[in-house]
């Protein structure tokens, strides 16, 4: 008896561990593979409720995973693509899409024996990896063998609660403090695992097995939702103004639909009874669990959708202060890692909010600004610097494509003309003209700060203006300027100190708007951000 209850809990141990594996392999294979139709998909089909609630659902039924639509939710609200309201209902469509993992389990996974053909899925992706590596040919051989490794992990739940039925019973009542219990079961498994699909799983194999009751797992089943809402809560932490609020979104949409379908729990059961038989569907419980699970993620949306303009207006007034901050980054978050193509676009979005801090310093330095002055946008630069430093060293760990792997390294090379013109602005401080300036040298002073000013009047505008022309300008006037430096110190009017130290200014500033303006032509020619 003993080996048997070790041998069940040691196929429920690795059941469970070849299930996740498999679903990470999986969902990463088809994010990958499918990154451009996310990216158009989320987007573009994102004008209307319906739009954005259909986009969300078909998005996630594609990659299979619920966190990587909502990240993408997240960076498209930060790149300014989406709005909060749509992306809210992005996040809604992503739990109904979540549904279609639980039929595929109902339907396939628990009614076949597919271990034999689970072998060979997981053989012929590991060859399409193999042979296509950092194509879409590998990410999807990596998905592929994931889907096997998926279906093998399910085939061993299965014996393992079949073994376990005997000798471990889960609340079967129907009392108050047997549907906590089983509440509690979901949301723990949830929360510990880290993954609803692997709670919701498990919760098939067990009621296909017998271990609880149709009602029982349909308690669990709400308590495994409202655990996603935990993971959820603990994600935006520490993120981005717009991830707090789309996680702040996605926790009350379950705790809502969780609270309102508990307490409608029996009712709920004996309608789907009704639904399951006018749809000719079969009696087990699994089949059963699939259909309460889609009708419980449709019954939210039911609920929110007239609550949903006066959510979007109160999370609006929430988790502003961070905002206010500039030296946090405001598009960089962590959970928005997971989808390359996302990231990118925050982290471009971050640099041209980086370059238009350090235009700002230059500007101040030609408007005279003193040292003490730009002390405060030095060290909101240099921390903000850091952060998108830190950002995209850990997405360059990601798995992107050689596009991406590109598009970073020009967004780098862009953020290092900012620091640079960051850098020289402050050493251009403070730029004033000393006592003993002629009027020729005060007119060639005011032509080059002219001259520099509408380069970074260029670099404001939304197609950048700057021309060569432009540029050329600004550089007459500065060989102008330094040929009359060089003069009033040849003359004797100007100490030699003196005339070093305002050559290393005006070099410096000039240095500075070329830098600019060359960081905003590498951001134009990578797209509108």
């Amino acid at each position: 008896m003993i080996d048997n209850m070790w041998q069940a809990i040691s196929l429920l141990v690795g059941g469970l561990g070849l299930f996740l594996l498999g679903m990470a392999m999986m969902t990463d294979g088809l994010k990958l593979a499918a990154g451009p139709a996310l990216h158009n998909i989320l987007s573009q089909a994102t004008r209307t409720r319906w739009q954005a609630l259909g986009s969300g659902a078909l998005v996630t039924a594609m990659v299979q995973s619920s966190t990587a639509v909502g990240v993408a939710a997240i960076g498209f609200v930060n790149a300014g693509l989406l709005g909060l309201a749509p992306a809210l209902w992005v996040v809604f469509g992503a739990n109904v899409g979540t549904t279609l993992n639980t039929w595929i389990v109902a339907m396939v996974g628990l009614k076949f024996k597919i271990e034999a053909l689970a072998l060979p899925l997981v053989g012929l992706g590991a060859l399409m990896r193999l042979g296509g590596e950092h194509r879409r040919r590998g990410a999807l051989g990596t998905a592929l063998a994931g889907f096997g490794l998926l279906f093998m992990g399910i085939g061993l739940l299965q014996q393992a609660f079949v073994g376990l039925a005997d000798h471990i019973s889960l609340p079967q009542g129907n009392d108050a403090l047997s549907v906590l219990a089983q509440l509690g079961i979901g949301l723990m498994m949830t929360v510990l695992m880290q993954s609803s699909a692997a709670a919701l799983t498990i919760t098939l194999a067990a009621a296909q097995s017998g271990m609880i009751g149709p009602q029982g797992a349909a308690a669990v089943v709400i308590g495994a939702n409202i655990g996603s809402a935990v993971t959820t809560a603990l994600a935006g932490i520490g993120a981005t103004p717009n991830a707090r609020r789309t996680a702040a979104a996605h926790v009350i949409f379950n705790l809502v639909t969780g609270t309102v379908a508990l307490l409608l729990l029996p009712w709920l059961m004996g309608a789907l009874n009704r639904v399951r038989q006018m749809l000719g569907m079969s009696a087990d419980p699994a089949t059963e669990l699939a259909l309460f699970h889609t009708i419980f993620n449709l019954l939210g949306v039911l609920l929110m959708w007239p609550l949903a303009d006066s959510l979007t207006r109160w999370l609006l007034q929430r988790f502003r202060a961070r905002e206010e901050d500039e030296a946090k980054p405001r598009f960089l978050d962590e959970n928005v890692l997971a989808v390359p193509t996302l990231a990118l676009d925050a982290l471009e979005r971050e640099v041209t909010r980086f370059g238009q801090l350090c235009v700002r310093m230059a500007r101040a330095a030609l408007g005279g600004a003193t040292p003490i002055a730009l002390a405060s946008d030095q060290t909101v630069v240099a921390q903000l610097d850091a952060a998108v430093e830190a950002f995209a060293e850990r997405l360059s760990r990601s798995a992107m494509t050689p596009a991406g792997s590109a598009r970073l390294a020009e967004l780098l090379r862009t953020q290092r003309y900012y620091e640079t013109c960051a850098r020289q602005a402050a050493a251009a401080t403070p730029l004033h003209l000393p006592a003993s300036a002629n009027a020729d040298w005060a007119a060639n002073h005011q032509a080059f700060v002219d001259a520099t000013l509408a380069l970074l009047t260029a670099h404001d505008e939304p197609r950048p203006a700057a021309t060569a022309l432009d540029a050329q300008t600004m550089e007459q006037h500065y060989q102008s300027l330094k040929a009359g430096v060089l003069a009033a110190a040849a003359a004797g009017t100007l100490p030699l100190a003196d005339m070093e130290a305002l050559l290393g200014r005006y070099s410096a500033l000039r240095r500075a708007v070329q830098q600019a303006i060359k960081a905003r032509l590498r951001l134009h020619e990578q797209g509108p951000t």
